[in-house]
């Protein structure tokens, strides 16, 4: 280094020395104006909106370009959002922030927060105290009092039917309804779903709890990083246990009944067809909620993610037909429309500054780690009929979480639905 330019460095070196010595011992008067003197303190920070500024703005958020298709015309939802479940890039959306009752897409939050504690394999005998405080007019699957379910029962009852009994029962096997509220707002938190406040686990209208279109596709961005949670959401129809009975011959046996998944796009209706690609997540409905819906569907190697929260649109299935319109826009838009903002990863990755690296393993909370090979098909047994879990795998992208790793561009195996399966 020349001589010049070192005797520069050293002389701005005892300048700034010299300056922080009589900052720290100049007399207090001299260090801090006075209150009266003092400027006005700053107004606080703004505090950023989460996945950008544009997604914070009332009304539709989209960048319409040469090229790139022209949104639907017969939307009602108050709110919706179409996102890529790969990179995360929010494609368009409607007042997606906005605060609105979930219904049972909450669900996915309860999922999500429970799947992990136990294997599918645990058993658990129904307590009367374990029902209560089920709301009247719930969905249910028919969770007896005195009898045993399996998890993964209990798991396909929550999924299927969005049985509010099941959910109250693996509620209390963790511990109570209160202790498992104040566990999916700590997750919903870390999460950064940040509009979401859980009251009921499963999603029952209650004073204060709302979600946004937003936080539930960072919900369902989340669980399907789960390997049991992709299985359950894509399941189309399975066995339930029923009651223990006495047969004709004296003997006490328990027979099943089948479950058929409520989500539309997923069993197909008389006015809506199975969509292609489907592959979960969940759906909800309540007077106060109106009709609410998180999808996603794989399409040439894409995966997107779209939900639609209360279609003014009062009529049948219209949330899965509002949810298909922007699923077919989103697949035509995908790689030509410029993103108007992005789903963030959790707290703690976003935080996190050590390289990441999958810690999963092949069970409950991360399915296939690196180097696994990956699953050649969705799980039947304990119960499900094989022909109604989607089969197969796709080349499905979604990011990794799981343990710690959160991880962009990495290809996981989402359920591939037979295309041409006839309506259950």
């Amino acid at each position: 280094m020349p001589a010049t330019e070192k005797t520069v460095r050293r002389s701005l070196l005892v300048a700034s020395a010299a300056l922080l010595s009589t900052a720290l011992t100049a007399p207090a008067a001299l260090a801090a104006p006075s209150p009266a003197t003092s400027p006005p303190a700053a107004p606080p920070a703004h505090t950023p909106v989460v996945g950008g500024e544009r997604l914070g703005k009332p009304g539709t958020q989209v960048n319409l370009a040469a090229g790139v298709p022209v949104l639907p015309k017969e939307l009602s939802a108050r709110s919706w959002i179409v996102a890529d479940a790969e990179t995360g890039d929010v494609l368009a959306a409607h007042d997606a922030h906005r605060p609105l009752a979930p219904a049972s897409t909450l669900k996915m939050l309860f999922a999500d927060t429970l799947l992990p504690k136990w294997p599918r394999t645990t058993t658990h005998r129904v307590k009367p105290s374990d029902l209560a405080g089920v709301g009247a007019g719930s969905s249910m699957v028919g969770v007896k009092e005195n009898e045993t379910y399996s998890v993964h029962d209990l798991w396909l009852g929550v999924f299927l039917r969005s049985g509010n009994d099941a959910v109250h029962v693996l509620a209390a096997m963790n511990g109570g309804v209160d202790k498992t509220v104040d566990e999916m707002n700590a997750h919903a938190e870390e999460l950064q779903a940040l509009d979401t406040h859980a009251v009921s686990p499963d999603g029952y209208d209650a004073p204060g709890q709302v979600s946004s279109a937003y936080d539930l596709t960072l919900i369902a961005r989340s669980g399907l990083q789960k390997k049991d949670f992709r299985e359950y959401c894509s399941t189309v129809r399975a066995q339930f246990p029923g009651e223990t009975k006495k047969n004709k011959k004296g003997k006490r046996v328990r027979e099943s009944f089948e479950i058929q998944n409520t989500n539309r796009l997923l069993s197909g209706d008389y006015d809506v067809p199975v969509y292609q690609g489907i592959a979960g997540v969940k759906n909800g409905n309540t007077t106060h909620a109106g009709a609410t819906f998180t999808g996603v569907a794989e399409r040439d190697g894409k995966v997107l993610l779209v939900t639609v929260m209360n279609p003014r649109k009062k009529e049948s299935n219209e949330v899965y037909k509002e949810t298909a319109r922007l699923f077919d826009w989103g697949f035509a838009a995908a790689g030509r429309v410029e993103p108007v903002g992005e789903l963030v990863p959790p707290k703690s990755v976003a935080d996190a500054t050590a390289a990441p690296g999958p810690s999963a393993s092949p069970g409950q909370a991360g399915g296939t780690g690196t180097g696994s090979q990956p699953v050649a098909s969705a799980h039947t047994g304990g119960g499900a009929d094989g022909m109604g879990v989607a089969l197969g795998i796709t080349g499905g992208v979604l990011v990794l979480l799981a343990g710690g790793a959160f991880l962009v561009n990495r290809r996981w195996p989402l359920p591939d639905l037979v295309r041409r399966r006839p309506r259950p």
